[in-house]
């Protein structure tokens, strides 16, 4: 296989695109970008393409001449796609991989069937519509083929980020981690917005004020780690500010309960004082 081998995106989503164009400013040569059936898609994949200057097309008329075919669709579409492309080509020497952080590369077994070696590299990193981040410095979990891992290794190292092999058993606990790292802190922090209102302070500039002690503590975690970043009324062990918390959150829908889920998590596993008297207190 060429040095820089040759990638096609299946799926011009927010993954697809943003690994698109870091593969392009890498050196790689994207051929061609598979869109669904759908004119949303399609009109996606011909975005993608003009940045990518490759060539946007769907199952009914790709070619997939290129060295490595990336499936970046929904985890349940892997094996469907698959499917679906799996006569389009001669897979003999081919890579197929996908990004699925859950999902093992037996998802492309009938690909693995016609010759092609196949693997998941799945970035840790979060992708949404209308934000393209870059992979530098991402760590991306490999598993699969030998073949595969090798030539992704290095594609991952083109990128500037971080390959590290993972089981494919251990991948629902890597990705329940993942969740925890963003969609889930995400949900933590729209319930922050649901009691800011309850102080008087709408959404939006609930945000912009909590930028500055979001963006510190994150400093802090990854410098200081989980208990040198830890502070306030629990780890200070002040059980009638907490009290306190209890009282009003009981009149934010939800808010009462993730805090205490919260809570007890801290009173687990980081650094609190009075922590009998803070666990009788959150069971009330």
């Amino acid at each position: 296989m060429a040095r820089n081998p040759s990638i096609a995106i299946v799926g011009p989503g927010s993954l697809g695109s943003a690994l698109a164009v870091s593969l392009r400013r890498a050196g790689y040569r994207i051929r061609e970008v598979v869109a669904g059936e759908s004119r949303a898609s399609r009109t996606k994949a011909k975005e993608l393409a003009a940045r990518t200057g490759s060539h946007a097309v769907t199952r009914k008329n790709a070619e997939l001449d290129a060295d490595i075919i990336w499936f970046c669709v929904p985890d349940r579409e892997i094996g469907r796609a698959a499917l679906n492309l799996s006569a389009v080509t001669d897979w003999k020497g081919k890579m197929a991989l996908h990004s699925s952080g859950v999902l093992g590369s037996e998802e492309l077994d009938v690909l693995r069937g016609r010759g092609a070696a196949v693997a998941s590299a799945h970035p840790l990193m979060t992708f949404v519509p209308g934000s393209r981040p870059s992979l530098a410095g991402v760590p991306f979990a490999l598993e699969g083929d030998p073949a595969a891992i090798r030539v992704v290794r290095g594609i991952v190292l083109a990128l500037e980020g971080e390959a590290f092999s993972i089981s494919k058993q251990k991948k629902a606990a890597y990705h329940a981690w993942g969740a925890f790292t963003s969609p889930l802190l995400v949900a933590a922090m729209v319930t922050a917005e649901e009691v800011a209102r309850a102080a008087g302070i709408d959404r939006t500039t609930a945000r912009r004020r909590a930028r500055p002690i979001l963006e510190q503590t994150v400093r802090n975690y990854a410098t200081l780690g989980p208990a040198g970043s830890f502070s306030g009324p629990l780890r200070r062990g002040d059980v009638a500010t907490i009290a306190k918390h209890l009282q009003v959150l009981s009149k934010v829908p939800g808010a009462r309960e993730v805090y205490l889920v919260l809570a007890k998590a801290a009173l687990q596993h980081l650094p609190t004082k009075n922590a009998d008297v803070l666990k009788k207190a959150l069971r009330r």
